[in-house]
């Protein structure tokens, strides 16, 4: 996949847990494994903006684009 998911960097800099991060937007620790392990197909914008606004960070912080 050419999208790379970054929220493990940003969870390490912050400093917070998968289950806290989890909790803070409202979805469940096995979904936040799911995009943190580059294994889901797509994102809400609700859930990157939650992401955002807890990581305090912006969506290219956490998304990166790699060419084939």
């Amino acid at each position: 996949m050419a999208i790379n998911v970054n929220i493990d960097v940003m969870m390490a800099k912050r400093k917070i847990s998968a289950g806290e991060l989890a909790e803070k937007i409202g979805i469940t620790p096995a979904n936040l494994s799911i995009l943190k392990n580059n294994k889901a197909k797509a994102i809400r914008f609700s859930t990157l903006e939650a992401l955002c606004k807890a990581l305090d960070c912006q969506p290219a912080d956490i998304l990166e684009y790699i060419p084939d």
